[in-house]
């Protein structure tokens, strides 16, 4: 009798395949007996005395390198996603589950995301992979995915870098198996030139954009910023991309101040703008505006830079005063950062959010799901809509096919007063494209 193969694992013997699944089952069940909840459920008859297997969770994050900082609040998401599934489980098409997170690291390499990826593909067997932060990990994971038939959500990525890097051509579907939610270039040139009016300059922007798929989607001269600011009256120094990690800004520096570019943006890593921006204050390089992506999200970047941080400005994705709750737990924004503070004695960051904003989605994905295989996983994502932590998600009213859009406001970082207890505070100074999202202040020169 022939075999029947599960569509989205690539094949192997029957010998090992049988082998597997006794395997598989002996852990699942394990697992399931460990959940309370599902437990209570058998006994009561709802599943005929037989336990249904747990459902597993992939999750890929940069926990190491130099994208770590993304990756930072992951564990303090997962404890309490990993609480709340202990204790309600997921009902897929009438029948409860456990559920199982199995989280690999990226180590901040699209290779070794790759290759965790495919672990968990092939060794693990996961029903639905998550993934967030840069392209370099959202990407190749998504790749594998796609490539071997298993329903995959990511965040944490412009979605051009997403879509447009990974061969999406927009007017028609590019992807059957892969989503993302975030917000857009579009959205950060709106935010971006916005703050930039809003202080007297000369409309010369110095552009910091590296070598990688993020930089590269930036300049892009079709969809990237060029083409958007020069109609606006801004003109580009662009030194060119330059490697992740480099060391020396000398070069770029000096285009920069002979240009006169009294503007700064940019896309770097977090270690690459500290290293860039003390070198141009020792070059005497001081613009009046400062508004970068990436490498200014974070607490603990700007707090590394000290006093010359102050009004450094960057893109907002999320904080506690965002309007929106968790429709897992219930949680308020604010409810969320609090927690996050209590439990890791930290200042709060914004992928808190949308650490767990993917768990919102999963759970929603799955729940309305006709079953586990990954056909209908997959449909369940394509139609879905959804009010999170986040902000609200509609992957039926996208851009492009497969991506639901995010909120973007921005802030600058402003070195904490007396009631502070914090070295700097993210302070929303530019939200006209989302005037629910509160404002705490001006724009300010550097």
């Amino acid at each position: 009798m022939n075999e029947q193969r599960d569509p989205h694992v690539p094949h192997v013997s029957a010998s090992r395949m049988d082998r597997r699944r006794f395997l598989r089952l002996a852990g699942v069940a394990g697992a399931a007996v460990s959940s309370p909840g599902l437990l209570a459920a058998c006994q009561s008859g709802s599943s005929g005395g037989r336990l249904p297997r747990a459902i597993k969770i992939g999750y890929v994050s940069p926990e190491t390198g130099p994208l770590a900082r993304f990756g930072e609040a992951d564990a303090f998401v997962i404890g309490a996603i990993r609480k709340y599934f202990g204790q309600h489980g997921v009902t897929v098409a009438g029948k409860r589950h456990g559920v199982e997170i199995i989280l690999k690291d990226s180590q901040s390499t699209d290779q070794q995301a790759a290759s965790v990826a495919n672990e968990l593909i092939v060794n693990d067997r996961v029903d639905l992979m998550l993934v967030s932060s840069t392209p370099d990990t959202t990407n190749p994971v998504s790749d594998a995915c796609e490539a071997n038939r298993v329903p995959c959500i990511s965040t944490v990525a412009p979605w051009q870098s997403w879509f447009i890097g990974r061969g999406g051509k927009a007017g028609q579907t590019s992807f059957k198996w892969t989503y993302h939610f975030f917000w857009g270039l579009e959205d950060l040139i709106s935010v971006y030139t916005d703050m930039w009016s809003r202080v007297s300059t000369n409309k010369v922007v110095g552009a910091l954009w590296p070598n990688d798929p993020d930089g590269n989607a930036f300049a892009d001269p079709k969809v990237g910023f060029p083409p958007a600011i020069q109609p606006q009256g801004y003109s580009v120094v662009d030194p060119g991309r330059y490697q992740d990690l480099a060391t020396d800004y000398s070069a770029q520096i000096a285009r920069y101040k002979a240009g006169g570019a009294e503007i700064l943006t940019g896309v770097p890593l977090p270690p690459d703008f500290t290293a860039f921006w003390k070198q141009a204050r020792q070059h005497g390089y001081t613009p009046r505006i400062a508004t970068v992506a990436k490498a200014l999200l974070f607490p603990s970047s700007v707090t590394a830079l000290g006093d010359i941080a102050n009004n450094l400005g960057t893109e907002v994705w999320w904080t506690p005063s965002h309007p929106y709750s968790s429709s897992m737990t219930g949680q308020t924004s604010r409810q969320l950062a609090n927690a996050y503070t209590a439990n890791i004695g930290k200042q709060w960051t914004q992928p808190i959010g949308f650490a767990h904003a993917l768990f919102e989605v999963a759970n929603a994905t799955l729940s309305r799901a006709k079953g586990l295989d990954a056909a209908s996983i997959a449909a369940s994502i394509a139609s879905l809509k959804l009010d999170t932590i986040v902000g609200p998600l509609d992957w039926s009213g996208g851009p492009v096919p497969n991506v639901a859009k995010t909120p973007l406001v921005g802030g600058q970082w402003r070195q904490g007063n007396f009631t502070s207890v914090y070295p700097f505070d993210l302070v929303i100074v530019s939200n006209k494209d989302h005037p629910n999202i509160s404002s705490g202040g001006s724009m300010q020169p550097l």
